[in-house]
């Protein structure tokens, strides 16, 4: 599903990617480990081709980052879910409109909107919360609600960049339940963390960014 092959890329100060290699299958759980400032954040960015390599290439479903055209960049972003440590909901909407925000931009129709924002609501527990507004929700409730806009499309990958950054060690074992039940569903996500503790919790593959590249480790070598 998702082909990372010889990337390169630099930042003008700093060498970063160098013939870095990934593959991960449909319906994979991968957690993407490594010290800050080792590239994770940007990886993701690459994947959803926010940013672009400067040699080798990315490729998700059918979507090349060589040959991407600007137009096509909606269409492969409809098949990712992004959830972002600090949330990024509009203060100025409610839980729904929040969601309703990503399907309205899409073209979805009403009828369509009112049953998948029930339903990402209900696979996330707040559909109780739909006509809150942000600031009156928890750290994990907010989460929750990012995860919801994110799964809303029904993503073939979902990319979670430290998702449980901000969060006190049990919201962020629901957190990461709530991430492991929507990859039985048969979405793949990868997960960039540097909560070994989270980690820890299943037997998932580990992959950890170290100078430039891509290395498959274990648990027990990103604790030591």
């Amino acid at each position: 599903m998702l082909t990372i092959d010889n990337l390169e890329f630099n930042f003008p100060n700093q060498q970063l990617f160098k013939n870095l290699n990934l593959t991960i299958d449909k319906g994979e759980f991968v957690y993407l480990v490594g010290k800050s400032g080792s590239g994770k954040t940007t990886l993701l960015q690459m994947i959803y081709m926010n940013l672009f390599p400067q040699d080798g290439y990315v490729e998700l479903s059918g979507f090349n980052s060589v040959v991407i055209k600007r137009k096509d960049l909606p269409l492969l972003r409809r098949k990712i879910g992004i959830i972002f440590q600090d949330f990024k909901l509009l203060k100025n909407r409610t839980v729904y409109e929040n969601l309703e925000f990503v399907l309205k931009v899409t073209g979805t129709p009403a009828k369509i909107i009112k049953r998948k924002v029930f339903t990402a609501l209900t696979e996330v527990g707040l559909s109780h919360k739909q006509k809150n507004m942000p600031d009156t929700l928890s750290g994990g409730e907010k989460q929750r609600v990012a995860i919801a806009r994110a799964i809303i499309n029904q993503p073939e990958l979902v990319l979670a960049d430290e998702p449980t950054g901000n969060l006190d060690p049990e919201t962020a074992r629901e957190i990461l339940m709530i991430l492991k039940k929507i990859n039985r569903r048969g979405t793949a996500v990868l997960c960039a963390t540097h909560n070994y503790k989270l980690v820890e919790q299943n037997n998932s593959r580990i992959i950890k960014l170290d100078k430039g590249k891509i290395v498959n480790t274990k648990l027990e070598s990103i604790i030591t």
